[in-house]
């Protein structure tokens, strides 16, 4: 395998009458036909700064032939004004090898690096007290296949962390969160509530494909995260004949029942102190980051209002948004360090 090209220019810098020419992500390809009954391409370009409307109006059908949906391209043209936003006028296209591009170039992505979140998992999972739990964690994380999966996954297609890395990023701002609730109530399991926060959405490194732009699998369709993580922790017990049938039966109900509802696609509600802590938090967290998502997206626009969120059905009150330090951060490695112990 070749190094990478290298990507010189983002959707996010184009300017109108720009030059472009560079490599994107093709995420809707279309054949259209003009008013004159002349073939043209519609297509979307995508890069980890977002996505362009993109036009290919002279041999459409002879460039069409040279590459699919979801394939790499190198794109020669022109940004025009359009409708409030820019297009481009595409005259070459042309398609790329996959291993000559760096997949986090067109996707978005954490902006936390993979390595240090999972260092930060690692010793999380090193400050678990509980042997059995302890174990069963490190079985996950020493899996090369499932390390490596889980450092690039997104927490969902689009609803909250939706981005490379965003799986892990989530995780673990819910096991930072149970830091606090484990020393706010009493008689807390920590470590199986760890246990629940750490696995409760693995399962979505096979539901989801990340190769490209984000969707389902067909196991992801067909099972759902949910069954697909109870799989996979039953595989893994099967090379802990010790592990204790209860906390087993614990950490599987809290994964079935970490939505909340049956309507939201839980098979059981929680019925444990620790089940319904891992959905409170795990629903609080991806609300707000979803929420804060849309007011940063939206933070130049002059209202006070975010556009409507479909998920919510409301519109988010932003106020005179500003960009602040957050006060807590500044304890943040103190806090994690107590975390560990």
């Amino acid at each position: 395998m070749g190094e990478n090209i290298v990507k010189k220019i983002f959707l996010k810098d184009i300017k109108e009458k720009s030059k472009v020419e560079d490599i994107f992500l093709v995420t809707k390809k279309e054949m259209g036909m003009s008013k004159s009954n002349k073939p043209y391409l519609n297509l979307k370009l995508m890069d980890k700064t977002g996505e362009m409307e993109a036009r290919v109006w002279d041999d459409a059908e002879g460039l069409s032939r040279k590459f699919e949906r979801n394939d790499f391209v190198k794109v020669k043209g022109s940004a025009i004004a359009y409708q409030g936003g820019l297009q481009l006028n595409v005259s070459e296209i042309t398609k790329i090898d996959d291993d000559k591009v760096a997949v986090r170039d067109f996707l978005p992505a954490s902006k936390r690096e993979p390595d240090e979140m999972m260092a930060e998992l690692e010793s999380i999972v090193k400050g678990v007290k509980d042997n059995h739990i302890k174990k069963l964690l490190n079985l996950f994380l020493e899996d090369a296949e499932i390390r490596n999966l889980l450092m690039l996954a997104p927490a969902a297609k689009s609803m909250h962390h939706p981005y490379l890395g965003g799986l892990l990023e989530h995780i673990l701002s819910l096991c930072n969160l149970i830091h606090s609730v484990a020393k706010h109530y009493q008689n807390i399991n920590k470590d199986l509530l760890l246990a629940g926060a750490i696995l409760h959405d693995i399962g979505k490194i096979y539901e989801l494909r990340f190769e490209r732009a984000f969707d389902y699998s067909d196991e992801g369709r067909l099972l759902g995260h949910i069954t697909i993580g109870v799989g996979m922790i039953d595989k893994k017990l099967e090379s802990l004949p010790d592990f204790p049938g209860e906390t087993a039966l614990l950490l599987k109900h809290m994964l079935l029942s970490h939505h909340g509802y049956l309507d939201f696609g839980s098979p059981k509600r929680p019925k444990t102190v620790e089940a319904v802590i891992l959905y409170y938090l795990d629903d609080m967290d991806s609300k707000v980051q979803s929420m804060q998502a849309l007011i940063e997206k939206e933070k130049e626009m002059p209202s006070n209002w975010t556009s409507y969120h479909k998920l919510y059905e409301r519109y988010i009150y932003k106020g005179k948004y500003q960009e602040e330090e957050n006060p807590a951060a500044e304890n943040y490695d103190a806090e994690l360090e107590l975390f560990k112990k």
